[in-house]
């Protein structure tokens, strides 16, 4: 049989992808793991692998297109089979002729809400999900490109509203989603980081490889969730699930948006090994090559604004998890130590808790194990 080229779901409330670029042809011969196309999720743009070896056949998705997650695109043929027929996508209705309400029109749940929030009725809308349905991103697309009503006499250039990519627009309506439904709650905690650049400067010279602080971070905050695993949990139906294994997410600016690479199974990891995965994540993030598997499962996540100057500031949760802990630069500052005034490095660091979850003394007990961490990191030198 042949083997079906899926369009992947990589986020609990991902309705659709688009298909950005094949980076083989139809009839090209491809392995089994090797990139076989890019695609823009709503968590970062992937490169999607070739599930199995053999003729790349029946492709059924144009670059630039967006489809429904789990409709077949195309298929891979082992030796001696056919070549197989393009799966054919649902055409979409026809717009209504007549005016309809849209409890009569098949949609979404979260394609209902946004519509009802923008203001639009969905018998206006295309929708290019299974039999017609309309999904979250046809009305997305449409009040994007809608014309704003203005004042009479009003003029406003077009370039003046620039075109919003996917991951952009997404990453808004995650953080707006996260903001308005999980109750935050934020501890705020000064640290004395001497021992941490300590700890950094002499690993780097052992190993021979840039270290940075943020892979110490991923080590540290990795031991302090062994111990407090609310802090590792995710709120689902009125129920908190906590996870056994720890996977932290790294936030990391690219020019599509904020992507939230994972390094999995963190806790097991030396720091040398955190470098090199998350150096890799980095740049594959940047250059819009990340992999699924790269970009699921985060339990946890970092967010460092130290490298630009930040002195603190609080972050949005990354859902569905329970908390985020958003690191500021390391800075010279008068603090008392036995009793008179001293210049030491102190870094700022605020976590972001769902109360569902986390109530604010766990949260303060999570938090001053990891400044003891921080302050104190002779247990983990390696």
């Amino acid at each position: 049989m042949p083997t079906d080229v899926i369009m992947p779901a990589l986020g609990v409330a991902q309705e659709t992808g688009k298909v950005l670029r094949w980076l083989r042809r139809e009839g090209d011969i491809v392995r089994q793991g090797e990139p076989l196309l890019e695609i823009e999720t709503d968590k970062a743009t992937v490169e999607l692998e070739a599930p199995a070896s053999g003729l790349l056949s029946a492709i059924s998705a144009a670059e630039g297109e967006t489809v429904p997650v789990g409709r077949t695109i195309a298929h891979i043929l082992g030796p001696g089979e056919t070549q197989a027929a393009p799966p054919v996508a649902p055409s979409p209705p026809p717009p209504a002729s007549a005016p309809a309400t849209s409890a009569r029109v098949a949609a979404s749940p979260k394609a209902r809400r946004l519509a009802r929030e923008r203001g639009i009725a969905l018998a206006g809308v295309v929708g290019s999900g299974p039999g017609g349905a309309v999904l979250a991103s046809d009305v997305a697309r449409l009040s994007t490109h809608a014309a704003v009503p203005r004042q009479a006499g009003a003029s406003v250039p077009e370039a003046s509203v620039p075109a919003l990519g996917t991951i952009w627009r997404l990453m808004a309506e995650r953080t707006t989603s996260s903001w308005t439904t999980a109750p935050h709650f934020f501890l705020l905690r000064e640290v004395d980081a001497t021992r941490l650049i300590a700890w950094r400067e002499t690993y780097q010279k052992r190993v021979g490889t840039e270290v940075t602080y943020t892979d110490l971070l991923v080590r540290l905050v990795s031991t302090a969730l062994g111990a407090h695993p609310h802090l590792n949990a995710r709120w689902d139906a009125g129920h908190i699930v906590f996870h056994e294994a720890i996977h932290i997410g790294v936030a990391v600016a690219t020019e599509a948006g904020l992507v939230v690479p994972v390094i999995h199974d963190a806790g097991r990891l030396s720091v040398a090994e955190i470098a090199r995965r998350r150096a890799e994540l980095v740049e594959r993030a940047r250059a819009g090559r990340l992999r699924p598997d790269d970009i699921q499962g985060g339990t946890f996540t970092i967010s460092n604004l130290g490298m630009y100057g930040v002195d603190a500031f609080v972050a949005i949760i990354n859902p569905p998890q329970a908390a985020i802990l958003a690191v500021g630069r390391i800075a010279g500052r008068v603090v008392p130590v036995d009793g008179q005034p001293a210049v030491r490095p102190m870094m700022l660091l605020c976590l972001s808790c769902d109360h569902r979850v986390v109530d604010g003394v766990r949260g303060a007990q999570f938090l001053a194990a990891l400044v003891d961490l921080i302050e104190e990191p002779a247990s983990l030198v390696e």
